[in-house]
């Protein structure tokens, strides 16, 4: 079998547990920043199809973005045409979904997506021929919702399962190289916008702690403009976070599934921004975990009462959840459906308007 995936680096933490239980010959289509160094051991070639469009996109026109899309596109079909792929893999609501299953519908390689943004798909899933869920309950959401005919439930999040399996630095290694013996690591994700972060540097710094603040998304020298405090550092775009995770005392973060996932599994006392969704599968699952949701003027008030979530049944709903989809996959051919069609597109993309 030859199977193509097109990651994120969060997407591709969940894949990975899979292919490693997979007898099948990959193509990675990488999406910005760290995928590709994820993938290359479980990758026979590996191909860039572009990058996302970050904090930057409200300077971009609508033609202009529609532009980069459509030549990223054409990018993935460049990269699939010719390697006789039976199936494509997809995963999260990000670019690299839209672009790698548009490119697979013009080929006509099938799709399999594994859903968990679930509020907020990408509304190409639409053309997908096997949609999982994480749960019954979710399953029901998106065929009343979106009018999706076609969709699994595997029971968790296979990401979790990689987690488990990470090797992490040294505790130690970690807090010399950042010079902090007692740190708490701040997580700037795609739930802040670059109007919210004078805010937030300025409660960072009354907290009087030592803090070490990941971009993530936004310029490193747009961060540090803003940083007054010698007590927080501003770490470089791309960083291995899981480590620095493992080593830090708590973890504030301003993002969606993976890094739930992430901190519910590694059981980090964390705290999750409330950002600009009203709702969010990262705030179902952050509640289930004993995450606190929180605006940023109450961070101090949620520091005070920092807990480790409830984690142990992420991991082993997630073991479960790669299991199911492996099986999925090798017997695609008798399980996978007719894809939703238009119908269902128009009624993501409506949805997805919210978000907007």
């Amino acid at each position: 079998m030859k199977i193509a995936i097109a990651a994120e680096i969060a997407p591709a933490k969940t894949f990975i547990p899979i292919l490693e239980k997979l007898d099948a010959e990959v193509i990675g289509l990488t999406h910005g920043d760290g995928a590709s160094e994820l993938l290359e051991e479980f990758c026979s070639s590996i191909y860039s199809i572009g990058q996302g469009r970050g904090k930057e996109a409200q300077k971009r026109s609508n033609f202009k973005i529609a532009w980069l899309v459509l030549k990223d596109i054409f990018k993935a079909v460049g990269s699939l045409r010719g390697h006789d792929i039976d199936l494509l893999l997809t995963c999260g609501n990000a670019g690299d979904v839209r672009k790698g299953i548009a490119a697979a519908k013009i080929l006509g390689i099938p799709n399999l997506h594994i859903e968990q943004d679930i509020y907020n798909p990408i509304e190409m899933i639409a053309y997908s021929n096997l949609v999982t869920v994480p749960s019954k309950q979710y399953k029901n959401l998106v065929e009343e919702r979106y009018g999706l005919v076609n969709v699994r439930v595997i029971g968790g999040y296979p990401q979790a399962s990689y987690i488990k399996k990470t090797a992490l630095h040294n505790v130690e290694q970690i807090k010399n190289m950042y010079n902090a013996d007692d740190f708490l690591l701040m997580v700037l994700g795609g739930d802040v916008k670059s109007e919210d972060l004078p805010e937030i540097i300025k409660t960072l710094e009354n907290l009087h702690e030592n803090i070490l603040i990941a971009p993530y998304r936004f310029d490193k020298d747009h961060v540090l403009n803003l940083v007054k405090s010698p007590q927080l550092k501003v770490l470089d775009g791309f960083v291995d976070l899981l480590p620095i995770m493992n080593a830090s005392s708590g973890m504030i973060y301003g993002a969606g599934m993976g890094l739930t996932i992430e901190a519910g599994a590694m059981e980090i006392p964390s705290i999750k921004l409330a950002g600009f969704h009203s709702q969010h599968a990262s705030m179902d699952l952050a509640y289930k975990l004993g995450i606190p949701v929180v605006v940023v003027e109450d961070i101090p008030d949620a520091l005070e009462n920092l807990k480790k979530p409830r984690g142990q049944w992420l991991i082993d709903n997630g073991e479960k959840a790669v299991s199911n989809v492996v099986e999925l996959i090798n017997n695609f051919d008798n399980e996978k459906s007719r894809s939703s069609g238009f119908s269902s597109m128009r009624k993501i993309w409506k949805e997805r308007s919210k978000f907007r």
